[in-house]
């Protein structure tokens, strides 16, 4: 089931509340996130919204990826779904086609800017993990956590020492640097990017939650985010803004729940992602079968 935010009380913003109640005259571009909106915590996809997924695009519509995830990462989910499109992943940052797996658009952080980021990582000493020609680069500090970045990228290499690394120096630079230490280390480093990388990057700090005690930091390029993502593919896919449907459970979603011309959240999703949304599902990623419902319900396409 499909919950308006006005019933749940969620103080939608206006913009949602004039989409909700026009709603798509023809919905013709889905973009859904990976983990924990399609993919369950294993990292599976639901038997039924692959199912659903692959119907709309047999229908004529246009399914993306919008994720987090590396494109290493993103890669085996899109090829099981069909996908021949583009797909934005770090968060918007590095735009591929799927169907050549070439590169479309990239942020990074590259030259001195991230040499002042590598200085300020040395500095502070927190578990370093570099996002970069589609692997992830660590060394030995980064080995108990592993189980938290492997998420984003099935290509991770160990170094001797990732604050050496050449990739600091390469001309395609950064796509993404993720670290993490105690809420010291962490707000410390978040404090001196912002005094000195503001212009080139951003940065968000966050607990995270599998790990007792432990704090995350991900630093990407300015200029990116999932909702300029959606953007750029819809632009690329020929498709209107107010003609895109978009799904996700998470923080980093809200951009793109906010500008879409209609908006899921997962059913176990925040209140803050909820209220960045058009509408909630019942559907969580436990259960599945979200992306089926919105197929179902905005697309109107029948699921076998």
């Amino acid at each position: 089931m499909v919950q308006q935010h006005e019933a749940q009380g969620l103080g939608v913003p206006d913009r949602n509340r004039v989409v909700a109640s026009l709603g798509i005259s023809s919905p013709r571009l889905l973009a859904v996130d990976l983990d924990g909106t399609l993919l369950d915590a294993h990292g599976e996809p639901h038997a039924r919204d692959v199912r659903a997924i692959r119907a709309l695009l047999d229908a004529g519509g246009k399914v993306s990826i919008v994720t987090g995830r590396l494109y290493s990462g993103t890669r085996p989910t899109a090829a099981h779904l069909g996908l021949r499109g583009a797909v934005g992943c770090v968060d918007g940052s590095h735009m591929v086609s799927s169907a050549t797996d070439s590169t479309l658009m990239h942020h990074s952080i590259k030259g001195g800017h991230a040499l002042l980021l590598r200085k300020t990582l040395a500095k502070t000493g927190p578990a370093t993990f570099l996002f970069a020609r589609d692997a992830i680069v660590h060394d030995e500090s980064g080995e108990p956590y592993l189980g938290y970045v492997a998420t984003w990228s099935q290509d991770v290499r160990r170094a001797e020492r990732v604050i050496d690394h050449d990739v600091w120096t390469h001309e395609e630079g950064l796509t993404a640097v993720v670290a993490v230490g105690t809420v010291d280390q962490i707000a410390a480093t978040v404090e001196d990017i912002q005094m000195y990388l503001s212009e080139a990057a951003q940065v968000a700090m966050f607990p995270i939650r599998r790990i007792l005690g432990a704090w995350g930091m991900v630093v990407r390029a300015v200029g990116g985010n999932k909702g300029s993502a959606l953007q750029w593919i819809a632009e690329h896919e020929g498709v209107a803004m107010g003609e895109t449907v978009a799904v996700g459970d998470w923080n980093n979603d809200i951009p793109m729940l906010s500008i879409a011309g209609r908006s899921f959240a997962m059913g176990q999703a925040p209140d803050e992602v909820k209220k960045s949304a058009t509408d909630v599902l019942e559907e969580t990623s436990d259960t599945g079968g979200g992306v089926a419902r919105v197929v179902e319900d905005v697309f109107k396409v029948r699921i076998p």
